[in-house]
């Protein structure tokens, strides 16, 4: 099976435990690159056309209104299709349960008929949330597998906790 890992990811100010820190990769692009390490997929990062703020203050108040009105931004560079994947590996970070609304956008860019997704999340606390079932919802002639979230904090110590998922999820 050929797969793709799409996965959208904030560098700049990030919330770590309490604290705020400048990162040049974000969370989830690090749990990306081990999942490409270990399945041997394609990367696509789902970025935004317009992104959020580096501050991480304003770019939760913008994440947050684009939630609140259901927005789907637009993303740049979308795969013309994804009919040479049988496996999507879709990552992003847990906001206040829901992925972030790029995400979103991708999901509804394509037919998802016959793939496997298997979820990745990044959080500081509310693991994976109920993204798996809007993934379902979103995806509904899919098969999507066991979800796996990592906590934000962490990621750096996770190559192993993730090899043990890939290695899980790649049967299904």
């Amino acid at each position: 099976m050929k797969s793709l890992i799409a996965f959208y990811s904030r560098a700049d100010e990030n919330y770590f435990g309490g604290q705020y820190r400048v990162i040049n990769k974000g969370n989830t692009q690090v749990i990306a690159e081990y999942i490409q390490q270990f399945s041997g997929g394609d990367m696509f990062h789902i970025q935004q056309a317009k992104p959020y703020a580096a501050d991480y203050a304003t770019c939760i108040k913008q994440a947050k209104e684009d939630l609140n009105n259901n927005e789907r931004p637009d993303v740049v560079g979308l795969p013309v299709n994804l009919d040479d994947y049988d496996e999507i590996y879709l990552g992003y970070p847990n906001y206040w349960g829901y992925m972030p609304m790029a995400v979103y956008t991708f999901l509804e860019h394509y037919d998802f008929t016959g793939k496997v997704i298997h979820p990745f999340c990044t959080h500081e606390g509310s693991g994976l949330g109920h993204t798996v079932n809007d993934i379902k919802k979103q995806c509904p002639e899919a098969v999507v597998s066991k979800g796996l979230a990592v906590c934000g904090s962490d990621v750096h110590q996770a190559e192993k906790t993730v090899q043990r998922y890939v290695r899980e999820v790649e049967g299904c």
